[in-house]
């Protein structure tokens, strides 16, 4: 069972589906808190109905104060769209998920819909998402996980979008119970 901090900066749609699932005992972890870089994010509130702690810190100072305060063994990216760099104690335990198979599309200002319309504008066929270890550059840690969706000549950045964040609601769960199956560590130290 993973002790897992949730950082966020939108409306929280990743904390529903880690909430939902961890309810219905498909993933084994516990929330600790959740905190934004965004004052008014959505996911706060979200945060404060569901029972858990739930924090406003505008930088990695703030967040990592907070941190010290709670009993975590990882923190995960849902929707945090700043580069994170945590306390030294937790370096090796912080969990992204990027929309797009890395290495495609990633990196920084690749984020959110600008990655959907950059493969549109590709003329890709597939998409997906990566769920991977962060470390202090954009989406360059280990990855524990990826997760592929068709993409139609027809879909639009939107439709890329729906589809792609179905496939994240499914991954990002799936790749936290295997950090919790074979420790951080593993993922690391197979390269």
């Amino acid at each position: 069972m993973q002790k897992i901090a949730v950082l966020l900066s939108g409306s929280g749609r990743t904390l529903d589906n880690f909430h939902e699932r961890i309810q219905a005992g498909t993933m084994r972890a516990e929330i600790q808190v959740v905190i934004s870089n965004v004052s008014d994010a959505l996911g706060l509130k979200k945060a404060e109905k569901y029972g858990y702690p739930a924090f406003h810190a505008p930088d990695n100072a703030a967040i990592n104060k907070i941190l010290s305060r709670y009993d975590i063994d990882l923190i995960t990216l849902a929707g945090y769209l700043k580069l994170y760099d945590p306390p030294q104690s937790l370096k090796q335990r912080v969990v992204n998920i990027h929309p797009s198979l890395i290495p495609s599309f990633c990196g920084p200002g690749f984020y959110g819909h600008y990655v959907h319309e950059a493969v549109k504008a590709r003329g890709c066929t597939v998409s997906g998402c990566t769920v991977h270890f962060a470390n202090e550059v954009y989406d360059e840690g280990p990855i524990i996980l990826q997760k592929c969706i068709a993409v139609d000549f027809a879909d639009t950045p939107d439709d890329i979008a729906d589809k792609v964040f179905a496939q994240e609601c499914e991954a990002f769960p799936e790749a936290i119970n295997l950090v919790d199956e074979k420790s951080p560590a593993y993922f690391w130290n197979r390269g």
